[in-house]
């Protein structure tokens, strides 16, 4: 732990809290910075000029970055009839309808990561609301994941799909990639998830709307960026 303690020390000591870092030079720090020996994932905090108290100034929804995020979710599918093989063949790694209900509740099983239901299932599904809402695991037709197309949204979330939704702080918490990744890949992944927030601004948010963008990996320091695209 002492030898962890001191990379995170070290890593802390080259990020300058006074600075912001362009993207790409936010990335270029993060990645030799980056003080684990796995693969880090890649998170951004975005701080938001809206009240969430207020139901008029909440975002949230989900975007597909185009590089995904370097991991692949678990995928359940709550639906029936010829919508099983749809998903099946779109590659959805559970699904059912009554019976994945029952397991949840019975067995309190929870082994996927992101949960899609055709909106025929809705009322059956809605039994697992307080299981599965503190999760973030309910679907929800604001992120796509009430649908008929079930095809689509098992291979959007496949191919990189995030969902993301202000806190309680006015922050957003997103995972934009690994360590791993291209400085080019983490910008165009960054660029993005912005780019659909501008889209997505509440018009009831007044003043500034982009408070503060930072970037980290899992066990690194924040490094705040600036980007003209979240000058709005």
């Amino acid at each position: 732990m002492g030898k962890q303690g001191k990379k995170i020390n070290d890593a802390v000591k080259q990020v300058d809290r006074d600075v912001l870092y362009e993207p790409a030079e936010a990335f270029a720090l993060l990645k030799k910075i980056a003080p684990a020996k796995f693969d880090e994932t890649v998170e951004v905090a975005v701080r938001l000029g809206v009240d969430p108290r207020h139901a008029d100034q909440q975002v949230r929804g989900a975007v597909v970055l185009p590089h995904g995020t370097g991991k692949t979710r678990t995928v359940l599918v709550f639906a029936k009839g010829d919508k099983v093989k749809e998903a099946e063949e779109a590659g959805a790694d559970f699904v059912g309808a009554e019976d994945m209900v029952a397991k949840i509740q019975q067995e309190g099983w929870l082994g996927f990561e992101v949960a899609i239901a055709t909106p025929d299932m809705m009322s059956t599904v809605g039994k697992l609301g307080r299981i599965l809402g503190p999760r973030g695991l309910m679907p929800n037709p604001k992120t796509g994941t009430v649908t008929f197309d079930v095809a689509r949204a098992v291979k959007e979330v496949k191919a990189g799909k995030i969902e993301y939704r202000v806190d309680k702080a006015g922050i957003i918490h997103a995972p934009i990639g690994k360590v791993s990744f291209s400085i080019e890949k983490l910008v165009e992944n960054l660029e993005t998830l912005i780019e659909t927030l501008v889209r997505v601004k509440p018009a009831a948010a007044k003043g500034q709307y982009f408070k503060g963008i930072s970037v980290s990996s899992t066990m690194g320091p924040g490094i705040r960026v600036s980007t003209q695209k979240a000058s709005a």
